[in-house]
């Protein structure tokens, strides 16, 4: 008669199902005079790796925590215990150090380091990783015998769970540092407002009355309070960083960081804040220093300067606050129609407007006063439609004085590109002796020459100018 012996799967000890282990993984890992009780397998040499075992292997092991027997037999009854091994079973531990993947040496304590450091673990990862480029050993190292990405996913979770608190403060400390980085950037973008968003209010036609020298009046505030989100940014992001035990960071005797991490050749999550930081400061910077480079970027004057051959209209202005003021004074004084050029200076609270016929002051002031300003009309010189003849065809004046009317013929320009362009052409045409006043505009393209009425309009030679000066062009007749 043949005798049958039952297979236990489940463990003697607690009850609970065993997974079957390869005998090449006991006699690794078990204490040298326990090892020899287990059987050698007939390739014990060549299974080495980490595929699961299929079928009964007449070992099992126990991951239940609070159960002393990690091995049991299947059929012999055999019960191996935690102090037989050479190695913790970090599974079947609660506190401790409980390593889960024996390879590359993670642990739920340091993946708890990881949480405390980073708010984020990257075990899985770097596991992964390894197992691609280096392999690994799970079944002489790891107890189970299998791979372990099973439980360190359940260790990292174990981890967060244990440090609920911990990892909430970490979780608030970055949110902190976010605040006060946005906190930095739209206090000072406040703090600039009286210069730029009259600009803007002006370019889609809205009136920005009074909105100047109102936010001009909150601009210290703004500026005390980026300031102040600016130094509390800085504190929370370099502030001293805690270990895992909960003392502050200190440096080594070799001057290493005892808390750094070992995200080695790649940004890390701290430099990363650091950087943003730094990129905060510099726009913060930027803003509030907005209203010294207003005028640069966009001018305080007109398309031109303002010359002798026009009219000139002198305005005091009231509610400029700053040079970004007297850009904006400029802007909207530009958009009247008939004024060729605006010189706003800031530092003696006026524009010099200059136009080809006398404008009505009240349209200019109108404009001022809808971009937020009171502008009011100091000086009006006489017109230069009527120019003396030595000034236009370099004839000495007669002893009575004489004037010569003016002509003025319109021109189409193609070629430019920019403003630079259509002020050298002008420049250009301004020298020949026979031409009195001109004005090119890069928007229209066109070009208004003013020569004596008393003598032809010298078409080829101003159209050859043109053609020199890298242009073509033709009279407009329409104009």
């Amino acid at each position: 008669m043949k005798t049958t012996t039952a297979t236990k799967t489940e463990c003697p000890n607690c009850g609970t199902a065993g997974k079957t282990v390869k005998p090449v993984t006991l006699r690794a890992l078990l204490k040298e005079q326990y090892a020899l009780e287990v059987a050698a397998e007939e390739h014990d040499d060549c299974e080495v790796g980490c595929r699961p075992s299929k079928g009964n292997t007449g070992w099992r092991f126990c991951a239940s925590t609070g159960c002393d027997v990690v091995y049991f037999g299947e059929q012999n009854g055999i019960t191996f215990t935690k102090d037989q091994l050479t190695v913790e079973v970090g599974v079947k531990e609660t506190t401790g150090e409980r390593p889960l993947c024996y390879c590359f040496s993670h642990s739920v304590a340091s993946i708890k380091e990881e949480l405390q450091a980073r708010g984020s673990s990257e075990a899985l990862e770097d596991i992964r990783a390894k197992m691609k480029n280096v392999g690994c050993s799970c079944e002489v190292t790891n107890p189970s015998g299998s791979c372990c990405l099973g439980a360190v996913a359940k260790g990292v979770e174990t981890a967060k769970s244990e440090l609920p608190a911990k990892l909430s403060n970490r979780s608030s400390s970055s949110r902190a540092e976010t605040v006060t980085k946005v906190g930095t950037v739209l206090s000072a973008i406040m703090a600039s407002a009286c210069c730029w968003l009259p600009l803007v209010l002006l370019a889609v036609g809205v009136s920005g009355a009074g909105i100047a020298a109102t936010l001009e009046a909150y601009r210290p505030i703004f500026m005390v309070v980026t300031f102040g989100f600016l130094g509390a940014a800085f504190y929370l992001t370099y502030r001293p960083k805690k270990s895992a035990s909960g003392q502050s960071c200190c440096a080594t005797t070799e001057g290493e960081d005892c808390c750094a991490t070992n995200n080695t050749g790649r940004l890390n999550m701290m430099s990363m804040n650091k950087i943003m930081l730094w990129g905060v400061t510099v726009a913060a910077i930027a803003f509030l220093l907005f209203p010294n480079y207003v005028g640069t970027l966009f001018g305080t004057g007109g398309q031109a300067t303002v010359t002798e051959n026009m009219h000139r209209s002198v305005f005091k202005i009231e509610g400029m606050t700053c040079d970004g003021c007297a850009t904006t004074v400029s802007q909207a004084i530009s958009q009247v129609s008939g004024v060729l050029a605006v010189d706003v200076s800031y530092e003696q609270k006026q524009a010099v407007v200059g136009t080809n016929a006398p404008v009505q002051s009240s349209a200019i002031e109108d404009a001022l006063t809808k971009a937020g300003y009171k502008g009011e009309l100091v000086d009006s010189e006489t017109s230069p439609d009527v120019i003396p003849s030595d000034t236009t065809n370099g004839n000495e004046p007669s002893q009575q004085d004489e004037v010569t009317e003016l002509r003025h013929t319109a021109l189409t320009i193609e070629g430019m590109t920019c403003e630079h362009c259509a002020t050298a052409l002008q420049e250009r045409l301004a020298g020949l002796p026979e031409v009195a006043e001109v004005k090119v505009d890069f928007k229209s393209k066109k070009a208004i020459v003013s020569t004596p009425s008393c003598c032809a309009f010298p078409t080829d030679k101003i159209l050859t100018t043109i053609k020199a000066a890298g242009f073509s062009s033709a009279v407009d007749e329409s104009d």
